[in-house]
């Protein structure tokens, strides 16, 4: 016998929806002023670290206008192809900024590389003003978000934040190699700063990747206990056995569930499979929930997974 719980979303989550959005377009309007400004900046002090900021913003509003669409993709309708609908892209999109993050953050070591040897002069006291608007652009940006959006359990959202939380660390970077140059006249402090603010950078993009992957793979939710879920099921009342259970991630905040249930033939299986679906939900906060329930009579061949 099986059962398909699917609840729709409630007024709850499409505030929440609604909020990342508004979130992601301010700081996205933020975001890409201060990048023209960065970068024209950097040409003119003949900045790296100045320059790697803007490269880095522009990938800011490159992740940011991504996030947005993947939001905008996500509501698209159910079809018979995509059963699940389109919820996954925003996890692809989240994918995908980490791997900008990465790419990013090598750009930024090789050509701090070349400059180690033979470090340009730099006009550091304009470079520090320009890295200090920056700076207060990126926490307008990232407060707004963490105000707006949910930056927590949302990947998609969250990858955005860290591309701009990134993007602050280069601006503090840029303003503190600044103050060594126009301080001490050491140059050298460009590019090191910069390779700096890239490992910085790789270490959040690493997160976010392996987060990423880990849901395209439908590995358990880490905010789930596999063996707690399994424990609970084994025990309801009449419950003999439970097997083959899967959980998964379809998009962030939204878990899928899947088991058989061996049960006494004595029990009503009806009775017990509302128990289990309410338990699930409010224990697990998982709604999307598919059980069989199986008697001594139920015989099937085994499953591969």
């Amino acid at each position: 016998m099986h059962t398909h719980q699917n609840h729709t979303h409630n007024h709850s989550n499409h505030q929440h929806t609604s909020n990342n959005k508004k979130g992601l377009s301010i700081a996205l309007i933020i975001t890409s002023t201060i990048m023209l400004l960065e970068f024209f900046g950097g040409l003119i002090t003949n900045s790296l670290a100045l320059l790697s900021d803007s490269g880095h913003m522009l990938s800011d509003a490159a992740s940011l206008a991504l996030s947005l669409a993947a939001m905008w993709i996500a509501t698209k309708p159910v079809r018979s192809s995509k059963t699940y609908g389109f919820h996954r892209f925003e996890i692809l999109a989240a994918l995908f900024n980490g791997v900008t993050l990465f790419i990013i953050a090598g750009f930024i070591i090789y050509e701090a590389y070349g400059r180690f040897w033979e470090p340009p002069t730099v006009a550091s006291g304009s470079m520090m003003i320009i890295a200090t608007i920056g700076l207060l652009a990126n926490i307008m940006s990232a407060w707004v978000l963490m105000r707006k959006g949910d930056v927590k359990e949302n990947i998609n959202v969250r990858s955005a934040y860290l591309h701009i939380i990134g993007d602050a660390m280069g601006s503090v970077g840029a303003i503190v190699a600044g103050f060594i140059m126009l301080v001490f006249g050491w140059y050298v402090a460009d590019p090191i700063i910069s390779v700096i603010v890239a490992i910085l950078i790789l270490k959040s993009a690493w997160g976010i990747i392996k987060h990423a992957i880990h849901i395209l793979m439908e590995g358990t939710p880490t905010t789930i206990e596999y063996d707690k879920v399994n424990n609970t099921l084994m025990k309801l009342e009449g419950v003999k056995n439970v097997h083959d259970l899967h959980i998964w991630t379809i998009t962030s905040n939204f878990h899928a569930l899947t088991c058989h249930v061996v049960v006494e033939d004595a029990k009503n299986e009806q009775e017990l499979l509302q128990e289990a679906i309410e338990l699930l939900e409010k224990e697990f906060n998982i709604d999307h929930v598919t059980i069989q329930v199986e008697k001594s009579n139920t015989h099937h061949s085994e499953l591969k997974v």
